[in-house]
């Protein structure tokens, strides 16, 4: 059974723990759960859209979302093993984390407590199992052991105009592009460019710019051969120590770190 096609499944035991592991490429379109998702991203990378965001979910790090939270799930690699608990609401007032969507970088203790899950592949696990006590602490052991989220964000939008100005940029995030000349090619002052990506996306023109190379530096990191320095130059950086501080800045992790950890799997 594939995850598409255990959805049903997920909330029929509301006081369970659903177990899901899925080596898979696919898009899951809008659905919610009533229990809360945790799913590891091993060797490849995932993307959750909600309310018109993106967030990014690099290998070796793990997305939490809340019950009842509508989302889109894309994984975006054949090698992407997504290993998924599906868990209980009803304690997830003890603590805040539980209420919100993060994704943060995935500890070794909860990568081996959640591989250790896969013998209850496709199962829902209770109270009356002996194993229920182990997930009861996995779950516990969120909120302690993993407290700063990764800031991969990129807001969508579906003005027309806008629409335009960021295929512009992912078709060009390799050369210089500044908010000057930006706005020049489209007709636009600095002060309009920088009011449109506020007002439509919450954002500066720099941040989504800066968010957009390093979301494409991690898909290149992840899914090519390249070699480090060509995709800094692919998303638009000549210095190799501008593009790692600016990675490590988004993923708390070096280039050469994370794609030595996705070829680990």
């Amino acid at each position: 059974m594939g995850l598409i096609a255990a959805l049903p499944d997920i909330d029929r035991h509301d006081k369970s723990v659903f177990v899901m592991h899925e080596k898979s490429e696919k898009l899951i379109p809008f659905h919610k759960h009533t229990k809360g998702q945790l799913s590891y991203v091993e060797g490849g990378i995932a993307y959750i859209t909600i309310d018109n965001r993106t967030y990014v979910v690099p290998a070796r790090h793990f997305f939490w979302i809340p019950e009842g939270m509508e989302h889109i799930l894309e994984v975006g690699h054949t090698a992407t093993v997504l290993r998924s608990l599906y868990f209980y609401a009803h304690d997830d007032v003890s603590d805040p984390f539980y209420g919100k969507l993060g994704i943060y970088p995935a500890s070794e203790l909860l990568i081996q407590m959640i591989k250790y899950t896969e013998m209850w592949d496709e199962k829902h696990i209770t109270y009356k199992d002996e194993n229920f006590e182990f997930l009861v602490a996995l779950k516990k052991i969120l909120p302690k052991t993993h407290k700063q989220p990764l800031p991969i964000i990129l807001p969508a939008t579906h003005n027309k105009q806008m629409m335009k100005i960021v295929s512009y940029l992912e078709w060009n995030m390799g050369e210089k592009l500044t908010l000057t000349n930006v706005s020049t090619r489209f007709g636009l002052s600095e002060r309009s460019m920088s009011r449109l990506f506020k007002a439509d996306m919450d954002i500066s023109f720099l941040q989504y710019l800066k968010t957009l190379r390093i979301i494409k530096a991690i898909e290149l990191l992840l899914n090519t051969d390249k070699p480090i320095n060509e995709i800094a130059d692919d998303v638009g950086y000549s210095s190799i120590s501008a593009f790692s501080d600016t990675f490590h800045e988004f993923t708390q992790s070096r280039p050469s770190d994370l794609r030595k950890s996705s070829k680990a799997f």
